[in-house]
């Protein structure tokens, strides 16, 4: 089954709305001044995870175009690479402070998934593109190192699988894992020569099941490392041991969020949509190192109750569809956004 990116939600109820951004106003003392400005000195997030809006940062003239920003990584000199759709400049090369420094790319109208994995003290990009069908691996600059195609497996009733790859995670052996989260909703896993290992998976309700396998990360922080894998759809994330064997699930309600990104003893998380799942209710979640929700820029203050988390929603519509949190060697959050009118990436100043 295919999930689009661009199914039809329902929207936020205003009702709703007014009464969370009455509640943020309380709580922050921020939203009686937007009215001048809407960044302005705006400070989201809760606890020891708040952030200053800056809206401005890495805007870019028509010869550097977007259209929409789906992932963004930091490299080893500390660049900001990030990925678009659009063919004039698939990749696109910032430093800190947003300054242009190298764009490249016109062949990925699909670009969605982009994972950077040191190789033996050099940087190599993993592009999935849904459009393509297929998984690319590339140096910073460029050039192709590897592609990896639809393996055109069979279902059970023996039709081919769709392959539409969103997102790949890299091993330490150099095993590529394939989250085909917008097709089969297998995970696939390839030798660093793009040979097809395994798969596990599938569409279903079952634990070790998805519905809209969006992201894949692997966990090492207790030093095991472990699959954590998106299902989207399901508002939840599960674990899995790094040979495909389920092992848990962390419930995330009315949150439906991206790859997860695993950075010191926290995981960031772009929620695209919140709530009923209506258009432009994203914001972004960042989980502890005990994966409880303690932080959600963008959101109403996390609760649990009976030590289950209550379900979340947006505050204010300062993102409309984050797709990816990148977090710099300072701690600080860049947010590219899926169907947003264009934008270039939203930076959260960590304070």
């Amino acid at each position: 089954m295919y999930f689009s990116p661009k199914q039809t939600h329902t929207t936020i109820n205003r009702r709703n709305f007014l009464q969370q951004s009455t509640l943020l106003a309380g709580g922050f003392g921020l939203l009686p001044s937007m009215a001048a400005s809407p960044t302005k000195d705006l400070i989201i997030g809760h606890g020891d995870f708040r952030y200053k809006v800056d809206a401005e940062w890495g805007k870019l003239d028509q010869a550097t175009p977007v259209k929409d920003c789906h992932e963004m990584v930091q490299d080893r000199l500390g660049r900001l690479i990030l990925l678009t759709n659009h063919t004039r400049n698939n990749v696109i090369i910032y430093n800190k402070d947003g300054k242009l420094l190298n764009s490249w790319g016109d062949s990925f109208p699909g670009a969605h998934g982009l994972t950077l994995k040191d190789e033996g003290g050099e940087d190599f990009l993993y592009l999935t593109d849904t459009e393509l069908h297929q998984v690319i691996k590339t140096t910073p600059d460029g050039r192709e190192v590897l592609r990896i195609q639809n393996p055109k497996l069979k279902d059970a009733e023996g039709n081919l699988r769709p392959f539409l790859p969103t997102e790949t995670a890299i091993a330490e052996n150099g095993d590529i894992y394939v989250a085909d989260g917008y097709g089969s909703q297998y995970i696939y896993v390839y030798d660093q020569q793009g040979n097809l290992k395994q798969e596990f998976g599938g569409p279903g309700p079952a634990d070790d099941q998805f519905h809209n396998a969006h992201g894949i990360a692997i966990d090492e922080r207790d030093g095991t490392p472990k699959l954590l894998i998106t299902a989207r759809k399901k508002n939840q994330l599960k674990y899995f041991d790094m040979a495909g064997n389920y092992l848990s699930t962390i419930d995330l309600p009315g949150a439906f969020i991206c790859r997860p990104v695993v950075r010191n003893t926290e995981v960031y998380l772009a929620t695209i949509w919140s709530g009923d799942g209506g258009s432009n209710t994203g914001f972004v979640s960042v989980l502890d190192r005990n994966n409880r929700l303690v932080s959600a820029p963008g959101g109403l203050e996390p609760t649990y109750t009976g030590g289950k988390l209550s379900p979340v929603s947006q505050a204010i519509t300062l993102f409309k569809h984050p797709h990816d949190v990148c977090v710099d060697d300072d701690e600080n959050l860049y947010i590219p956004q899926w169907n947003a009118g264009q934008v270039y990436p939203i930076k959260l100043h960590r304070v």
